[in-house]
């Protein structure tokens, strides 16, 4: 079964939908698959991810309610076979920690999957509007959409 983990700064808002959306399109689409998530910082661990990310998730009728935010370690090279990140300041973070080529091989740009090799960032909602919640939904959703495509696929 292959394992995904997605990581952001504070694990509340990004990496958090990301895990929601990709879990409810495994189930979706039928697809044997472990999601997790975390964050380059220690600011939220334990904390459940913003209210503001909560509800757009169940406007998409995902739950992402009983999620806790915990740190990205060095374990996770060795639990996870994707890791995703969010944007390159958080990319760089994680192949900071890295040991070995092999780590590095799992990590990529999230967004490079549904725009290969631009090097998009997901923004992060956490300062903005209403506005910024539902733009960073979307490119996770079609980001997602693209990922268990490919995993399905490849069954």
């Amino acid at each position: 079964m292959p394992k995904v983990l997605f990581v952001c700064l504070g694990n509340i808002c990004r990496s958090a939908m990301a895990q929601g959306i990709l879990e409810a399109k495994a189930k979706e689409y039928g697809v044997n698959l472990l999601v997790d998530s975390a964050g380059t910082s220690d600011y939220h661990i334990g904390e459940a991810p913003d209210k503001r990310m909560q509800a757009k998730a169940l406007e998409y009728d995902i739950d992402i309610s009983n999620q806790q935010a915990r740190q990205f370690i060095y374990n996770d090279f060795q639990e996870f076979d994707y890791i995703f990140a969010m944007d390159s300041s958080n990319y760089n973070n994680i192949l900071n920690l890295t040991k070995t080529e092999a780590d590095k091989q799992k990590v990529t740009l999230f967004l490079n999957l549904a725009y290969p090799n631009e090097n998009r960032n997901v923004p992060d909602p956490y300062y903005g509007g209403e506005a910024g919640f539902e733009e960073v939904y979307q490119l996770l959703d079609n980001a997602c959409e693209v990922f268990i495509k490919q995993i399905n696929n490849g069954k």
